[in-house]
């Protein structure tokens, strides 16, 4: 398309969306090559710019995993959750707060955006409660398995987020909760995105990961749903069509669409992943809703 086709077609979206919030959470490629990362805070600036006000979510579990590595500590899973004893909660917060986060803030900056790094624990962001023990099968029989410093989200304070983005920043969350008695936890990132979304009324949560979107097969990358439905979507969790590293994202995009936003699970490593989902009409991943 020519550049002036391109802006014409932004435009009916860009009126839609402006002065609303959107929630985006990154992960995979996207923390792991720089070169996507400046790309996608890029798009963050662009949007904050033209009257969008976006708000990041981000993981880091192959960084940390990566770190404790480092550090001759084997990492262990149980049902795709990480254990979190003592001292895999300390790497977490060294990699998601003091690592990725500021990174992120950085880039941000750097592109002429004013972000602002938050995690669970400023101004009780995120408050959660310990994850229950996971059964699982062990030598032949089940289990019951202490995750550890591992949190499922009681509730978001809206406040801190809405301050900061009504005052022109791009608010940057890690991940880390706090519980009641003051213990900090390690929460899905996904999970955390998905529960701001629904909590501030969104217009739309978009989940950056590392495959087109949701796929009909797996294995056939033609079949992707560009459009599907919280229904059509539980019963592909239900005949194993969505995989294990898939599930906690389309949970994200089914408890943002309970809470009446629309989700989008996309691609984030191609460039500018998030203006081609947003601003154009074929967009480039699945919508739900």
């Amino acid at each position: 398309m020519k550049r002036e086709e391109v802006l014409i077609e932004a435009l009916p979206y860009i009126r839609e969306f402006y002065g609303s919030k959107i929630v985006i959470k990154m992960g995979g490629h996207a923390l792991v090559d720089e070169s996507i990362m400046d790309k996608i805070t890029q798009d963050l600036v662009l949007l904050r710019f033209i009257g969008i006000c976006p708000i990041v979510v981000h993981g880091g579990g192959p960084e940390i995993t990566r770190l404790m590595e480092r550090l001759g500590k084997k990492p262990t899973f149980v049902g795709g959750l990480r254990i979190t004893d003592d001292e895999t909660m300390e790497i977490a917060q060294m990699v998601l707060v003091g690592n990725v986060n500021e990174r992120i803030v950085s880039l941000i900056g750097t592109h002429g955006g004013k972000g602002i790094g938050l995690s669970g624990n400023d101004g009780a962001l995120i408050v959660a409660k310990k994850k229950r023990k996971q059964k699982v099968g062990r030598a032949g029989e089940e289990q019951e398995v202490d995750l550890g410093w591992v949190g499922e989200i009681e509730t978001i304070n809206a406040e801190i987020i809405n301050l900061t983005s009504e005052q022109g920043y791009i608010p940057v969350i890690s991940p880390i909760a706090v519980d009641t008695a003051g213990n900090s936890l390690n929460v899905n990132a996904d999970s955390v995105a998905g529960e701001i979304a629904a909590t501030i009324k969104a217009k739309k949560l978009i989940l950056l990961t590392d495959v087109p979107g949701v796929l009909r097969d797996p294995d056939d990358l033609t079949t992707l749903l560009a459009r599907t439905t919280p229904l059509e979507l539980q019963e592909l969790i239900a005949r194993k069509v969505i995989g294990a590293g898939m599930i906690p994202k389309v949970e994200a995009g089914l408890r943002a669409a309970e809470g009446g936003v629309t989700a989008h699970i996309i691609d984030g490593r191609k460039p500018h992943s998030i203006l081609l989902e947003l601003f154009t009409d074929e967009g480039i991943g699945t919508m739900i809703g």
